[in-house]
């Protein structure tokens, strides 16, 4: 198939999407078109498999989304900071969910030291993720229950990151709701496991960390 025809085949499933809508729901675009309210903001990896209103099944306009290689979520990211900053203080989001996916290409990378290019650069904090527990990681018999462990520990250790952000103490700081949430999901049966690393206080950080890293099991999938 030429370029040409694959971008027509978009144009055209993009033409049946809004025409299956409007036929389901006349008034949805009006009403998408007015305003955007979403009670969620997404933080979550770039992977094409990892579709966030899908996961959740919420329509367009509920979730605010920012996607980044292995759902990092660096000081220094400018981007990042930026979405989560118009997230809070703008439409005022009452949850920051923060999703990686079990398989992630990025961490796997981060994990065996794969060269991929310019993004090693990026990956280097899931690398040191990875240093910081060691000691847990070298407890995993296999390697591919050792990657979905970092999988698990880069979600944990990014959830502490966000928490830590200007944006998101100051609006505890005001009394405004807001809660940082870590999740995995689960390319193999479309499920979202839930790490217990769940904050809506400042002094909620610690104790839910420490949680947290204790629930990591280095034995077994993460259902057993």
């Amino acid at each position: 198939m030429s370029d040409q025809s694959e971008l027509e085949k978009l144009l055209q499933n993009n033409r049946d999407w809004a025409a299956r809508i409007k036929q389901e729901d006349p008034g949805f675009f009006k009403r998408l078109s007015q305003q955007q309210s979403p009670r969620y903001l997404w933080i979550g990896c770039s992977d094409s498999r990892v579709p966030a209103n899908q996961i959740l099944g919420l329509d367009p306009g509920e979730v605010f989304v920012h996607r980044n290689i292995a759902n990092v979520m660096s000081h220094g990211d400018l981007n990042a900071l930026s979405v989560i900053q118009f997230a809070v203080d703008i439409l005022k989001v009452e949850h920051i969910l923060l999703v990686g996916h079990y398989g992630c290409g990025g961490v796997h990378a981060a994990m065996t030291g794969l060269r991929v290019g310019l993004a090693d650069n990026w990956l280097r904090h899931v690398a040191d993720v990875a240093l910081k527990h060691q000691t847990l990681l070298d407890q995993v018999d296999t390697e591919s229950l050792r990657h979905a462990r970092l999988c698990e520990l880069n979600v944990i250790e990014q959830v502490f990151n966000v928490c830590q952000t200007t944006v998101v103490q100051d609006a505890w700081a005001r009394g405004q709701p807001l809660a940082i949430h870590g999740w995995v999901y689960s390319l193999f049966d479309g499920r979202v496991r839930e790490l217990g690393m769940d904050v809506a206080a400042q002094d909620e950080l610690q104790p839910s960390y420490q949680r947290a890293l204790a629930g990591v099991p280095p034995k077994g999938k993460r259902d057993e």
